[in-house]
């Protein structure tokens, strides 16, 4: 019941036409034209090499986040939720199943972002454990905040508040910008946010070829504890 529902999820998904400008199409768009026009002075070495790991972590937030919080808040606003909820797949099931439809979701944009990144000149580096460990714990991060805004908000607010903060994450979260062009104050408080945390921790590993980032992992398992934890205790059904 979970892999067929997994399976709808995805489908739905796929065929969303919001979902997929900002799944697919907004960060190609990012990772094309920043690295092939001057615009953001990203320090040394290739543009592509900076931008690459944004892009990446970008698209788990599009996915995990947004596009999942829209895609919820609605469903429960018509009322899918609840007769879901009322069939044979457990709740707990049903969360499953969109969970694994937002990670076959996420590997989808990676390997077609990937493929794009190598095409304009990346160069990645670093350990593929440790990306993966970040990719893992910023989507669990995302959906709890995800879900937790779509649980607690009516669906019109859930769609302008995720894409009002998808668009202050991209300029504030060091996807495009480096945090460091910002003020220290600013840039500290910034630096403690997902996605700060997912794209430094990938730029540390894929462009710097760091070791483990456990500063970033940290930061990015306690938003995963917190905002799943919350979205569990106060998602409303109905």
């Amino acid at each position: 019941m979970i892999a067929a529902q997994a399976a709808l999820e995805t489908k739905m998904l796929l065929r969303n036409g919001e979902q997929l400008l900002l799944t697919v199409v907004i960060p190609t768009l990012l990772l094309v034209l920043f690295s092939t026009v001057d615009i953001v002075d990203t320090g040394e070495g290739e543009t592509v090499d900076f931008l690459a790991p944004g892009v990446l972590a970008l698209a788990v937030m599009s996915t995990a986040f947004t596009g999942q919080a829209i895609a919820t808040g609605f469903e429960r606003r018509y009322g899918v939720l609840k007769r879901l909820a009322s069939s044979p797949l457990p709740r707990w099931g049903l969360m499953t199943a969109k969970s694994a439809s937002v990670l076959v979701t996420e590997v989808l944009q990676i390997l077609l972002l990937t493929v794009i990144a190598l095409l304009l000149g990346w160069s990645p580096q670093g350990s593929p454990l440790a990306v993966v460990m970040l990719l893992v714990l910023g989507t669990a991060a995302f959906s709890g905040l995800g879900l937790l805004m779509a649980g607690t908000l009516r669906a019109e607010a859930t769609l302008a508040t995720a894409n009002l903060v998808f668009l202050l994450l991209l300029v504030g979260g060091g996807v495009v910008v480096p945090l460091d062009k910002f003020p220290d104050a600013a840039a500290d408080v910034l630096g403690l946010l997902p996605i700060s945390a997912l794209s430094a921790g990938l730029r540390d590993v894929l462009q710097d070829g760091a070791g483990m980032p456990w500063a970033n992992l940290g930061i990015l398992a306690a938003w995963a504890v917190a905002s799943l934890a919350a979205a569990g205790r106060f998602f409303r059904w109905e």
